[in-house]
């Protein structure tokens, strides 16, 4: 018997240290008089009247794009250059739409932007350390915001996004165009209709070499940024689309994150080759990888990579109890389920195989999500990464307009961001486990899984 409880009391011991080897994150309490933004509706809009900050590489196709969308105006630009405000004017008068107010010139021009009358929408496309106090400025301005990737780069940005959204009940989304992809939507629209089963497993990522883009960034801003900061600073393309599919804060959320880190190599390459100096401190590793578990006993992995040749991924993975699919480096989906499009010879035995590419066509016809059957045709005449940069333009849109909930909320964003400030926590402490914040406080199971909304 004693032996027995020796063995116990070890055991307790060992799962206890287990336990205090996760690094707590604190979760601020909602302060007095907020409520949360959960499928937040807000008074409809005749027309979205929109001010543009940052008129750089993704600022300037945003002015070009949102003429095409319907219902919407370009009201207001700005940018610290002037020179690009007056070129994103010149494309709203080729393009023979009303002109825009023009704002510029000084470090902190985007204030008046945030101030003006004739703005409802903030659409803020500036570097990153500058997304999170434009959008709280906005949105105290009485704005709604919508900000490109990643909106926020710590915790402290996040609550606060979070917390401003809250009281001033306005929208705040982060611009993540790759969850309208069109592989990605009808997997989605797959995955709600059962078709993998219970998914148990997802991969993202964003693997992309930069070799030819570091020298556009405004100051070297971008391997600026990557030199101070360890981590995946750019997460939210792979991490996206799947949490959709897992229903994060819609009846599962993130619960334990893991990260590993190769050593920097190329990263210090590219600082001196376009700083024409020595850099023995580039803190970001070339290769990085992120384990999540959450709360109904799912997993993820994300990576991250921009360092180094290799062909351009974003992984897109789904394993379910069912079936399967993937995007990169070849499209396919596997069934265990005969299905009624499938090929004659499909059996249960043959679900370690993909099916065939004229199968795998029919599905995704089959399952085309109505936002695609509505858009598809003009994003791919409009483009912008192959359409989904108008299809995330024209939902914004149309919520706004129609008093809807958002398709990505101010917490689909902070889920998605957190990875950046949780994987350096975890790489700097030896990859220990981290805890992800319930950044709902609470109400991340009150929602029964992903889905749009719709105007009746």
């Amino acid at each position: 018997m004693k032996r027995i409880l020796l063995a116990l009391a070890a055991t307790f011991m060992t799962f206890s240290c287990v336990q205090k080897n996760v690094i707590s994150v604190d979760v601020p309490e909602r302060p007095a008089g907020q409520e949360s933004v959960l499928g937040l509706r807000t008074e409809p809009l005749d027309t979205v009247r929109v001010g543009i900050v940052g008129l750089g590489m993704r600022g300037v196709s945003a002015v070009d794009r949102l003429t095409y969308v319907p219902d919407s105006r370009v009201t207001a630009l700005c940018d610290i250059e002037m020179p690009r405000v007056e070129r994103s004017a010149r494309i709203l008068e080729n393009r023979g739409v009303p002109g825009a107010r023009l704002f510029g010139g000084e470090a902190d021009s985007w204030k008046q932007l945030c101030e003006s009358e004739d703005v409802d929408l903030v659409y803020i496309c500036t570097d990153w350390l500058t997304h999170t106090p434009i959008a709280l400025y906005a949105m105290e301005c009485g704005k709604h915001v919508a900000i490109e990737v990643p909106a926020a780069n710590t915790l402290e940005e996040i609550w606060a996004l979070i917390d401003m959204s809250e009281k001033t009940r306005r929208h705040c989304m982060m611009l993540e165009n790759c969850i309208y992809d069109f592989f990605e939507m009808s997997t989605l629209s797959m995955a709600q209709a059962g078709m993998f089963g219970e998914v148990i497993h997802v991969e993202g990522a964003y693997h992309h070499c930069l070799d030819p883009f570091w020298g556009e960034y405004w100051n070297s801003w971008r391997l600026e940024y990557n030199k101070a900061h360890r981590g995946d600073v750019y997460p939210t393309h792979g991490i996206g689309p799947v949490c959709q599919v897992l229903g994060i804060h819609r009846g599962d959320r993130m619960k334990t994150l893991v990260a590993m880190d190769t050593k920097a190599v190329s990263g210090p390459k590219h600082w001196e080759s376009y700083r024409k100096e020595e850099c023995p401190d580039f803190k970001n590793a070339d290769h990085t990888m992120t384990m999540i578990s959450t709360e109904n006993g799912k997993t993820m992995l994300i990576e991250h990579d921009v360092m180094n040749p290799r062909p351009y991924t974003r992984m897109y993975q789904l394993t379910g109890t069912d079936g399967f699919a993937n995007k990169y480096p070849v499209k396919q989906y596997s069934l265990r389920r005969q299905h009624e499009n499938t090929d004659s010879d499909y059996q249960d035995l043959d679900a370690h195989k993909p099916l065939s590419e004229e199968v795998m066509e029919q599905l995704m016809q089959e399952y085309k999500h109505p936002i695609h059957k509505e858009t598809e045709e003009m994003a791919k005449k409009v483009g912008g990464h192959g359409g989904m940069d108008y299809v995330m333009d024209t939902r914004l849109i149309y919520c706004l307009r129609n008093g809807l909930p958002l398709d990505m909320d101010v917490y689909d964003l902070a889920e998605w961001c957190c990875v950046i400030e949780l994987s350096r926590i975890s790489l700097e402490n030896g990859s220990r486990p981290v805890e992800v914040p319930d950044f709902t406080r609470g109400n991340w199971n009150k929602v029964k899984g992903y889905r749009h909304a719709f105007a009746e």
